[in-house]
């Protein structure tokens, strides 16, 4: 049998025998052996040499250090209560980093890049000196890119003998952890698409399956429990004794909803990740059977009515409180940040895709419809904003009571912040962070603006006119490192009341206008997207001049990113796949297919009718409700 057919029947069989209400508790005698599926990762003897892995040469040595060693009662006593996944972890990345060094104690992963012969074309018409300089980078890329890869598999976390995500940092220098030896939803993303466009499924699947069961868990804090729908922010691997019986141990997935994070926020960003990471690897691997499943359908709905669900809002965009998403502390972007409203928009088009057509869910396929249409023409229309929209807003009256205001939301012209007035250029654009009665976030937000072009909740021309101004503004958004995570920092008494003297959010520092090499991959995508990946290629320079020797840190601080940050995690994994997902992409962009929503003619075809003067005064009237029996 090869080995293909064997790991399809083993993940058959891992997923068909668990019962799905305790499906997260495994339970192994001492003396027993367990039969596992692996994939690994073939180590060309040959550096450099941009030759296709074949995955199969390594796989009975991962199996030797793959297997679950579950220990004792006895010797449980001996780890604390924040060990990971028990020492069985521990070495097997000790080991996966043997296993991944060539002889000469350098990782040597080969890639297949389907622009070699361009490349090879481009060399050769180069003057000499040209092409040893040429040469050099690409040497120098290709080492940073095999350190990426093992640092990215060393980072992998098992459950009862598979994969089933990454470690949000792998710094073995750190002993004080705190949640960072933890799988994070929105960390995994990177990750997991680095592994779908290398052709590696399974710790997709399993990660995608493993936090389906967590979310159907209580969460509770205070007596208070959140919506069924919500997914965790994270979980961790634990090897505890069994029940029971003093001889065997078992291992569990701890989820954390929130109630166990600094500030107690849920996570409403997780279940809008699961979505799109859902979406993409059937996209990568073909598979649509994971999607089409009852419990992952179900799964689907329950984030989908989370989402949908009847409030007090005016506005289709999704209402929620700080640090909520990846800036997960207090930055003042309560409301309706933009973040979360591209994360929205694309989980909704995601879930329009993969939701089967049945009875049950004719509803919730209609509201995301009506959802998807309202929510691109508020963004589209309201959070735009370019040297012509700040002239209108600059001569906006204001308290006009009226169904035909043009100043709908009250906005004030002296909020227009004098930094911005000098700071955006004749040709480019951008969405605002927020958008409230009486209140705009000018600020700059990098994931906002990139995933709605990714997502195309941005038009065509607004999603150029945004890597217009990345461009025009490289030295203020890039600079040492791409990419700030937001634009301008707060500082002063803006920063001591915004945040509160936030002494990790200091003015140019973590969320407050901080470097993340993470945000790379999200540019890399939307540069392909719009037919620009020189702008991705000009990142992914800075970048490879000095993240290795920095040893890959989770952000760096200062306006031009020159310093590390100060409370940075080194060896941070989003960091190390992000880079990986750009490299990836560059070298084979019709990947790129896979992650981004093309635009909807039908969304259009609506938002220009909106927009058109003859439709915009619409008639109130009272709205006819569709009876509802109780039976």
């Amino acid at each position: 049998m090869s080995f293909n057919a064997t790991t399809k029947l083993c993940a058959q069989h891992f997923y068909t025998t668990s019962p799905f209400t305790s499906p997260l508790r495994k339970s192994t005698k001492v003396d027993q052996k367990r039969s596992l599926h692996a994939r690994s990762w073939l180590i060309s003897e040959k550096p450099h040499n941009f030759t296709k892995i074949n995955l199969s040469q390594l796989f009975q040595t991962r199996n030797r250090f793959t297997e679950c060693h579950c220990q004792r009662a006895g010797d449980i006593t001996n780890l604390s209560h924040d060990e990971t996944n028990g020492t069985w972890v521990k070495d097997a990345m000790n080991k996966a980093s043997q296993v991944l060094g060539s002889p000469n104690g350098k990782s040597a992963i080969g890639f297949e890049n389907g622009s070699a012969k361009h490349g090879e074309e481009t060399m050769r018409a180069m003057p000499e000196p040209a092409k040893d300089l040429q040469t050099k980078k690409r040497r120098e890329g290709s080492l940073v890119e095999e350190e990426a890869w093992r640092l990215l598999i060393e980072s992998m976390v098992y459950y009862c003998g598979s994969p089933v995500g990454t470690i949000a940092a792998n710094d073995p220098l750190d002993s004080n952890k705190l949640n960072y030896d933890q799988v994070f939803i929105r960390d995994f993303i990177p990750s997991g698409i680095a592994f779908l466009l290398k052709g590696e499924y399974e710790i997709v699947r399993n990660f995608i399956l493993h936090t389906l069961q967590l979310q159907s868990w209580e969460k509770t804090m205070d007596c208070h429990s959140p919506g069924q729908g919500l997914m965790p922010a994270s979980f961790k691997v634990r090897t505890v004794p069994l029940d029971g019986d003093e001889n065997a141990t078992e291992e569990v997935l701890d989820p954390d909803f929130g109630e166990a994070a600094i500030g107690r926020v849920a996570p409403v960003d997780s279940g809008l990740w699961w979505i799109i990471l859902l979406r993409a690897y059937g996209k990568c691997s073909g598979d649509l059977s994971v999607q089409e499943r009852i419990d992952v359908q179900t799964g689907i709905k329950m984030i989908l009515k989370l989402c949908l669900a009847d409030g007090f809002d005016m506005f289709p965009t999704l209402l929620v409180t700080d640090g909520s998403c990846m800036i997960d502390r207090r930055m003042g972007i309560h409301g309706h940040p933009l973040e979360i409203q591209a994360l929205y928009y694309s989980a909704l088009m995601c879930a329009r895709e993969m939701l089967t057509p049945e009875d049950g869910s004719a509803d919730l396929i209609r509201a995301m419809h009506n959802r998807l249409i309202a929510l691109s023409f508020h963004i589209r229309e309201y959070y735009w904003v370019d040297m012509k929209k700040l002239n209108e807003i600059y001569r906006y009256k204001t308290e006009e009571y009226s169904y035909d205001a043009v100043n709908k939301f009250n906005i004030y012209p002296d909020q227009i912040p004098s930094w911005l007035v000098d700071w955006m250029p004749p040709k480019g654009g951008f969405l605002i962070g927020n958008l409230q009665p009486a209140h705009m976030d000018f600020r700059f937000f990098s994931l906002g603006n990139l995933w709605s072009i990714v997502s195309s909740l941005a038009t065509t021309n607004q999603s150029h006119a945004i890597l217009d101004l990345i461009e025009a503004k490289w030295s203020d958004l890039v600079a040492g490192m791409p990419l700030k995570i937001c634009y301008p920092a707060l500082e002063g008494q803006e920063w001591r009341i915004i945040t509160g003297s936030d002494p990790k959010n200091t003015p140019w520092s973590y969320h407050n206008g901080g470097s993340w090499p993470t945000l790379l991959w999200q540019l890399t995508v939307a540069c392909i997207k719009m037919n620009r990946p020189e702008i991705a290629e000009r990142a992914i320079e800075v970048v490879e001049k000095r993240i290795s020797a920095d040893k890959w840190p989770e952000y760096y601080d200062t306006k031009s990113a020159r310093f590390i940050g100060k409370q940075a995690r080194l060896y941070q994994t989003w960091s190390i796949a992000g880079y990986l997902v750009a490299k990836l992409l560059l070298q084979n962009p019709e990947l790129a297919k896979t992650l981004w929503s093309e635009e909807d003619p039908e969304i259009i075809n609506a938002f220009n009718c909106m927009i058109d003067p003859a439709n915009a005064r619409r008639k109130r009237g009272r709205k006819v409700l569709k009876k509802t029996y109780i039976i």
